[in-house]
C-alpha cells in the first residue's frame, strides 16, 4: 500500500506542470545507466534549475513522475514496499486505503515482477518515509565483449573443430527489476548520488558479467553454427546480430543463470570482428572449394570449364589440339573430378559403343554420347568408355 497513480502519462504532461515540486529521473544521465535514485525537480515540470541535491528519500504527499521506459522502485530498510512500471505521475502515501503498492503494467515485465514481488515484497505496513529509486527498462547499450586468444567449438557444417579471436558488443535488458536489485545489484550503489552502470570500469559487478559473457561465447558460437534452422554457416554470425544474440542469451542463461537468477537478458549483439585462426581459414577455404565443385554447380562449372579448354585447343591446333586437351584433362585432374571408368582393351562386346570410324568427327561424337547419355539412352559406365575411344585414351 502507499503509490496512488494521478494520471498517466509522461513527464512533460499538464499534472506534471501543475506541481511545483516532484521526483523523477536525474537530468543528463548516461544511456548505460541501470539503477539510480530519484531526484526532485525545480517548478515547470523539472524545466527550471533544480539547486539542492538528493538522497531519493520521499514522505506522505510526495509526488514521482516516471517517464517512458523506466521504473519506478520504492524501498523500505533494504526491503521492497512498492513499484511502478506504467508511465505516469503518482503520489505516495502509506496512509490512503485507496493505493496500491505495484503497477506493473501487461508487458514482458508484468509476469515476471508479479512473480518476484511476492518473493521480495515487505512483510509489514511502509512507513511514511521510502526510499525511491529509478531501474531502466530501455535496452542498456555498449556492453562490450572480447577474446585475447582463440576460442574453440564444434561446427557441424565444417565437421571439425574450429578456433577465432572475436570481439564485439552487445545490449542488455532487466527484465524483472525487482530480482534484479534484490539478487545482483550490491548494496553499495542502493545510497545517495551512486549510479549503477554496467559500463563503468570500477563496477565489479558489470566486470564479473563481461567475463561470464566471454565463457559463453564457444558455446554460443557452437550452438548457433550447430542449429539446422541457421544452415550451420559460421560465415553468417556477423549478418544475424539478433540470432547470435539468443544463442549467447540462451548460453549465459545456461551457464550463469542470467534471466531466472539476476533479471537480465541479452536483446542484441554486434560481431565488430572474427579472426579465424590458420587452420580454420584453411578449412573453410576446403569447405568453400567444396561447395562450388559439389552437386548440379559442381557439374556445370567443370563442363564449362572443360568446354573452354576444348574450343581454346581447337581454335590453336585443331582436331588435333582437341585430343592432346582431351588427354591433358585426364592427365591434370580434371578428368578425375567426373571419376572416369578406364576400360581395358577387349573384344566388343553387344553392349558396347560402336568403334571410331576413319575421318570422324570427335567433338560431333562426344557431344551425340552425352546427349544420349542425358537422356537415359546410355549408362555413364557407356559414355566414359565412348568418350576414352574417341579421345584417344
Amino acid at each position: 500500500m502507499g503509490l496512488i497513480q494521478a494520471a498517466i502519462g509522461a513527464i512533460g504532461g499538464t499534472l506534471a506542470d501543475q506541481w511545483q515540486d516532484f521526483y523523477s529521473v536525474p537530468a543528463g544521465l548516461a544511456p548505460t545507466a541501470a539503477l539510480f535514485a530519484a531526484v526532485p525537480q525545480g517548478q515547470n515540470a523539472g524545466r527550471g534549475s533544480n539547486t539542492k541535491g538528493s538522497d531519493g528519500v520521499i514522505t506522505n504527499g510526495s509526488r514521482i513522475v516516471v517517464p517512458e521506459g523506466y521504473g519506478l522502485v520504492l524501498m523500505q530498510e533494504g526491503a521492497i514496499t512498492g513499484f511502478a512500471a506504467q508511465a505516469g505521475a503518482y503520489q505516495w502515501n502509506s496512509e490512503a486505503q485507496d493505493s496500491q503498492s505495484i503497477f506493473a503494467g501487461n508487458d514482458i515485465v508484468s509476469s515476471l515482477v508479479t512473480t518476484s514481488w511476492e518473493r521480495f515484497k515487505f512483510g509489514g505496513r511502509p512507513s511514511a518515509q521510502q526510499r525511491a529509486y529509478f531501474v531502466t527498462l530501455k535496452e542498456l547499450p555498449n556492453n562490450r565483449f572480447g577474446t585475447q586468444s582463440e576460442i574453440y567449438w564444434d561446427d557441424a557444417y565444417m565437421n571439425a573443430q574450429v578456433g577465432a579471436i572475436t570481439r564485439g558488443t552487445y545490449t542488455l535488458k532487466i527484465v524483472d527489476p525487482i530480482l534484479f536489485i534484490k539478487a545482483f545489484v550490491p548494496a553499495a550503489y542502493l545510497e545517495p548520488g551512486r549510479v549503477f552502470d554496467f559500463t563503468d570500469i570500477d563496477n565489479d559487478a558489470a566486470a564479473q558479467l563481461f567475463n561470464e559473457v566471454v565463457g559463453s561465447l564457444a558455446p554460443a558460437f557452437s550452438m548457433y553454427t550447430n542449429d539446422p534452422m541457421k544452415q550451420n554457416r559460421i560465415t553468417r554470425l556477423q549478418q544475424d546480430s539478433i540470432g547470435f544474440a539468443k544463442s549467447l542469451s540462451a548460453a549465459v542463461e545456461q551457464n550463469y543463470q542470467w534471466r531466472s537468477g539476476r533479471g537480465l537478458e541479452i536483446a542484441a549483439t554486434a560481431i565488430i570482428a572474427i579472426e579465424y585462426d590458420e587452420t580454420t581459414r584453411e578449412l573453410l577455404r576446403n569447405v568453400q572449394r567444396a561447395d562450388a565443385l559439389a552437386g548440379q554447380r559442381g557439374n556445370s562449372n567443370l563442363q564449362a570449364s572443360v568446354a573452354a579448354g576444348f574450343e581454346s585447343a581447337g581454335e590453336n591446333a585443331g582436331v588435333g589440339g582437341l585430343i592432346g586437351m582431351g588427354m591433358a584433362a585426364g592427365t591434370t585432374g580434371v578428368g578425375a573430378l567426373q571419376q572416369p571408368t578406364q576400360v581395358p582393351a577387349q573384344v566388343p562386346g553387344p553392349q558396347d559403343p560402336p568403334a571410331k570410324e576413319p575421318g570422324e568427327d570427335p567433338m560431333a561424337k562426344l557431344t551425340q554420347m552425352k546427349q544420349m547419355l542425358d537422356a537415359g539412352l546410355i549408362t555413364q559406365a557407356d559414355y566414359d568408355a565412348a568418350k576414352a575411344k574417341l579421345l584417344g585414351l
